[in-house]
């Protein structure tokens, strides 16, 4: 019997607010165990919770960047659970009435092809904190607890793996795109927990739901994805029973594991949260928040495309940060050649930054810096060599292009007269590449090329070189 799966994600998000959802406290994170932290989200008796609007704003114009409706009015709730990460003893969240419904996300297939796959709702509640072990001990970090928490939780509409991997990666990017939240799964800024069943091909109803937990990268979610995939579909060609369950990825072992069996809604005895107000939200508000819209990464990515004659994978990659996008756009806006502004972003700035452990708004090289380098080397005045050399010292220095150039005599030999004497030493050096040229294996003239470039230490023009040489050859 042919089986498939049917996938659902529900995804949790940081928000990036100066401060926690119900206090002020700070949000910064990497500060000393349990010093952001206050009476408020440590849950002590008597205190009262203030809504962070700030973080209201975020979900709503999430809800507005995939097409969801936004509630005029929608409401707090209590979801009571004993575990020792959550200090009230329950999680403000929302339940039956979230702020935003329905909407949808576009991802891309394998084959090219693009899918829809609908969101249920995306709705707000204050994270919980951070438990730590250690050898013969155990401590809970509360500095996280109370962070404004989205929760994007999709309709089941994904198949496969590589369905939820393109579902989670164009989700990530949106959020980037809005300013939402930095997105970084290491820093538990985007956490995702995935719902699966597997049927037989052509059933309506679908089969027993297991959770899986514990996965910290969305490379993650496809590999804890693929393997339960396939256990579910093994148990079931024995004749055994899936259980409703929840079970932990081992990114090790590459297996999941029983945590334990699956709560329901009525576990956690919701019930309206008695110390804030219902949220309502104005039209005006709304659009307010429409005129925030950014251009999400989908049509960012073909106007690349199509403005800048980039191919569509130099596109995906700048487009993946928001940061990085604009760094690029205030480059190429500056350029002649917006294709050599890619390679040169994507290629030399990355890879030094990521050796530097830098970001891009940490780069030393500029937009207008890089553009300026990029002329220099259309204009013929360096060469692309040299280039290379040059942008190192701008990436150390912070220098710009040509004053690099200036001061370390970097200027390209592009004098016809002086690459002569460098063309003549290269032949008489070299009389069996010379021969087999004239012999007519072409190939050889880049040999002698190469010699001249070392004799003029780089500097010499390689097209104006490569005329001087098959002259030469030609007439010898």
């Amino acid at each position: 019997m042919q089986y498939e799966a049917v996938i659902g994600l529900e995804v949790h998000v940081q928000l990036k607010t100066k401060s926690k959802m119900f206090c002020g406290c700070a949000t910064e994170f990497g500060a000393e165990p349990n010093t952001h932290v206050c009476p408020v989200c440590l849950g002590y008796p008597g205190v009262l919770p203030v809504m962070n609007e700030d973080a209201v704003r975020k979900t709503i114009l999430t809800g507005l960047m995939i097409g969801s409706d936004v509630a005029r009015f929608s409401k707090w709730d209590r979801k009571n659970y004993f575990y020792p990460d959550m200090p009230k003893n329950y999680q403000i969240s929302q339940y039956d009435l979230p702020l935003c419904v329905r909407g949808a996300v576009e991802i891309k297939l394998e084959d090219g092809q693009t899918k829809k796959i609908g969101v249920t709702r995306a709705h707000l509640e204050e994270d919980v904190a951070k438990n730590l072990h250690f050898e013969t001990t155990s401590g809970v970090d509360f500095n996280r607890a109370g962070t404004p928490l989205m929760e994007i939780v999709s309709e089941p509409d994904m198949r496969t793996a590589e369905d939820a991997f393109a579902y989670l990666t164009a989700l990530k990017e949106i959020l980037i795109s809005g300013g939402i939240s930095d997105c970084d799964m290491e820093k538990g800024q985007l956490r995702c927990d995935s719902n699966v069943s597997v049927r037989p091909v052509g059933q309506k109803a679908f089969g027993e739901k297991v959770e899986i937990k514990n996965m910290n990268t969305i490379s993650g979610v496809r590999r804890a994805l693929a393997y339960e995939i396939e256990r579910q579909k093994a148990a079931l060609q024995k004749g055994e029973k899936v259980s409703q369950e929840t079970r932990r990825w081992d990114d090790a072992t590459g297996k999941t594991s029983v945590m334990r069996t699956k709560e329901y809604a009525h576990d956690y005895r919701y019930f309206p949260e008695p110390d804030l107000m219902p949220v309502v939200v104005s039209e005006d508000m709304i659009a307010e928040m429409r005129k925030l819209l950014p251009e999400l990464p989908e049509a960012k990515r073909q106007r690349f495309v199509k403005q800048y004659g980039l191919p569509e994978y130099d596109a995906g990659v700048l487009v993946a940060s928001a940061t990085l996008a604009a760094f690029y756009e205030r480059a190429a806006e500056r350029s002649k050649n917006p294709k050599a502004i890619s390679n040169w972003v994507t290629t030399e700035l990355l890879g030094k930054l990521a050796e530097a452990k830098k970001t891009i708004d940490e780069s030393p090289v500029k937009p207008e810096q890089l553009a300026e380098l990029v002329s220099l080397i259309e204009s013929g005045q360096i060469s692309g060599k040299i280039g290379k050399e040059v942008f190192a010292e701008m990436f150390g220095s912070g220098k710009g292009a040509s004053m690099v150039v200036k001061e370390k005599g970097m200027v390209q030999v592009s004098d016809a007269g002086s690459l002569e004497g460098f063309v003549e030493e290269a032949i008489a050096r070299n009389p069996k590449s010379v021969a087999d040229f004239r012999a007519g294996n072409e190939a050889a003239i880049n040999f002698l090329k190469g010699q001249v470039m070392k004799l003029s230490k780089g500097k010499a023009n390689p097209q104006l070189v490569g005329e001087i040489l098959l002259r030469k050859l030609e007439g010898g």
